[in-house]
């Protein structure tokens, strides 16, 4: 049944005032969480080569050579069947195992927890609970970025300058599965952490700016292995038929492309402060911003 009239308006007005508040909201979350949590696996907040697949790190070694190429990088990895969809270890098994035991022990817990986006209703935004500077930024900075700078160069693969991190669960009785949709980002890491599930497999369909055709390509989740690519491909995910999956999304975007153009709305951003990354937008004096139609 379709909504209208003010109970639509008072839908819009909700989510106007949510999206806000989205800042200080997470600030407030942020800060109880820094007083009160005590983590589980606290080594793993700071990032360390012993956490990354040994083929992950021959990857980023290759590629931050003066002799690099796409064509060889491209060679090295696992092309999947959507174009410019790239797939390759990343995490081990031991810090994949460890990270979810970690999560889980934050998801027991009574503190307050933020909704990772629009569309998953169940997750954890890895910034609130202190993963930014030591694993994330490092890992996007050193490592992502010499991957993206030669795969995605025309979309801003080499100056990827902010992200957003979250980790989506999907569990029987919970989320299922996700919408076709496109990602806030320029280049998005998408890696399976585990746990036992069966179906859920990722699809793939076009480019947001192309016309849509009812073709798909499919990818089976694995875990430990991450998936790389244009945060404007439309994708989504089947629906899991039974266990659990563990997913960690890394929205990662550059500021020298969308302050020309925002991504998701197709006009050029008007901005208005807000905390920490925010969408990814700068002003001049490198603020970073959010587009106020988001």
């Amino acid at each position: 049944m379709d909504i209208s009239g003010p109970a639509k308006d008072n839908k819009l007005e909700v989510e106007l005032n949510r999206r806000k508040n989205l800042g200080p909201d997470s600030i407030k979350r942020r800060r109880e969480v820094a007083s009160r949590y005590k983590p589980l696996h606290r080594h793993l907040y700071k990032l360390e080569d012993k956490f990354l697949s040994p083929k992950f790190q021959e990857l980023v070694e290759y590629a931050r050579s003066h002799h690099a190429t796409k064509e060889g990088l491209v060679k090295a990895i696992s092309s999947e069947a959507a174009e410019r969809v790239y797939s390759f270890p990343v995490f081990t098994e031991d810090f994949c195992r460890e990270l979810i035991e970690e999560l889980i022990h934050f998801e027991q817990s009574d503190l307050p927890k933020g909704r990772p986006n629009t569309m998953n209703n169940y997750g954890i935004l890895l910034n609130e609970l202190g993963f930014d500077e030591e694993f994330l930024t490092p890992l996007r900075e050193r490592y992502l970025m010499p991957l993206s700078r030669l795969l995605f160069p025309t979309e801003g693969g080499g100056d990827l300058d902010s992200h957003k991190a979250f980790v989506v669960t999907y569990k029987m009785e919970e989320d299922l599965d996700l919408n076709y949709h496109y990602d806030n980002a320029e280049v998005t890491l998408n890696v399976s952490l585990g746990k036992e599930f069966i179906d859920g497999v990722l699809y793939f369909g076009d480019m947001r700016t192309e016309p849509r055709r009812e073709k798909y390509t499919k990818y089976v989740h694995k875990p430990t292995v991450g998936l790389l690519h244009r945060g404007q491909h439309m994708h989504g995910a089947m629906p899991i038929s039974d266990g659990e999956r563990y997913n960690l999304i890394i929205w990662m975007r550059s500021s020298k492309v969308r302050n020309k153009l925002c991504p998701m709305c197709d006009q050029e951003p008007e901005l208005v402060k807000s905390v920490g990354y925010g969408d990814g937008y700068t002003r001049k004096e490198e603020l970073v911003d959010v587009c106020s139609t988001l």
